[in-house]
């Protein structure tokens, strides 16, 4: 079953066509990478699944909510989040104050820097926001400031930011990007555990090792459109796509 369906998205930046005629579906409780070159317009899709840019023209419908003029924040409130390629946290935050936030907004509705001060007593959002900080391995810095964290763990604090908005579509835009390989292969696992409890989510990732490590489909875009679109095996031989992502070197 379908959760993402996008038809004949196109999105022009003035003399640039950054996307052209793009269609793809998103299966319920699949990870679904996007791979490409630079510039290829992985991010500006993504940009228009989460209302931070409007197509010109096509759907992006998410269980039957089209997303095409909603705002972000009401697009976080129908089951989508979304982790940036740089970490999108508060610095000057506990971890714990970090997830809290993104907790109350989902039960809100609405986004409040002051949302700390009016929650200290809701034991419910407190423990929700620990199970969280749990599952990505971080309740034991659960009232260190986020600067302190490496920028693996600043991912993981992100991804806890997400997860407890209990999406139903996680979406990540490079999330091992700048990471070590360590890091990297922490996160892999992590990723792997949240998708074995059913998370949808779809990735953006230049690592081919994270991608052929999670991905169960994978769709190609090269200069804005979808040359290719089939299981992880079979996208490694297609010479369409050796082609435009690596100049012909086998993936």
């Amino acid at each position: 079953m379908s959760i993402l369906t996008v038809e004949n998205v196109n999105k022009r930046f003035g003399g640039l066509q950054a996307l052209s005629n793009v269609n793809l579906q998103v299966e319920e409780g699949t990870v679904h990478a996007i791979i490409g070159p630079n510039g290829a317009g992985k991010s500006t899709l993504l940009n228009c699944f989460v209302g931070r840019l409007e197509p010109d023209t096509g759907s992006v419908v998410f269980n039957d909510v089209s997303l095409l003029g909603l705002k972000p924040h009401q697009i976080n409130q129908v089951g989508v989040s979304r982790v940036f390629q740089t970490p999108e946290i508060f610095d000057d935050m506990s971890l714990l104050e970090n997830v809290t936030i993104p907790a109350l907004a989902k039960r809100d509705g609405s986004f409040k820097l002051n949302a700390w001060n009016a929650v200290r007593d809701e034991n419910g959002i407190r423990d929700a926001a620990m199970e969280c900080l749990a599952d990505v391995e971080l309740d034991g810095k659960s009232d260190e400031l986020a600067r302190a964290l490496s920028r693996g763990d600043k991912r993981r604090l992100e991804l806890a930011m997400c997860l407890v908005q209990e999406p139903k579509l996680l979406l990540l835009d490079e999330p091992t990007a700048g990471m070590s390989r360590a890091d990297t292969n922490n996160t892999i696992e992590l990723m792997k555990r949240i998708a074995e409890n059913g998370m949808t989510m779809v990735v953006i990732e230049h690592d081919m090792h994270v991608v052929f490590s999670l991905a169960e489909k994978i769709s190609v875009l090269a200069q804005g459109t979808v040359i290719a679109e089939d299981l992880p095996d079979k996208i490694k031989g297609d010479p369409r796509v050796q082609e435009a992502y690596l100049g012909g070197a086998h993936l």
